[in-house]
């Protein structure tokens, strides 16, 4: 009886230690930016940073930010973000000869909620002359 006692003590100290670990929490402030319509013969290139805030209460560690072409390359913040702190997801977009209305979107994975947050870029190119 006494062994069931001290398992159950157990089981239930483990239980309720299991609910109060801490985690982390990303909240971005926008998740579709929208670069508009611009001239590729002009500004080809286009860069935004999307920022987001740890509301949790851990060090939030942004594992991976993909892109769904080469045209788009994703660079983030590689150090753990405290509790309350901000980091951000450089996106640069390179469309090269491409011409017409475009959406490409960066998974970005992270050790908080949610794990896997998806942002997206958007905008028309045009060509002086065309």
């Amino acid at each position: 009886m006494k062994k069931y006692l001290v398992f159950t003590l157990l089981l239930m100290f483990c239980g309720l230690n299991a609910f109060a670990q801490k985690k982390a929490s990303i909240k971005f402030e926008t998740l579709t930016h929208d670069f508009g319509t611009f001239d590729s013969s002009k500004t080809p290139k286009q860069e935004y940073t999307f920022v987001f805030t740890n509301e949790g209460d851990a060090p939030l560690v942004v594992n991976q930010a993909v892109s769904s072409c080469g045209c788009t390359v994703p660079s983030y913040t590689k150090t753990p973000i405290a509790p309350g702190e901000k980091g951000e997801i450089k996106v640069t977009y390179n469309p090269g000869k491409t011409l017409g209305r475009f959406t490409k979107n960066i998974t970005v994975r992270t050790n908080g909620d949610p794990e896997l947050t998806r942002l997206y870029i958007k905008g028309e190119i045009t060509k002086s002359g065309e």
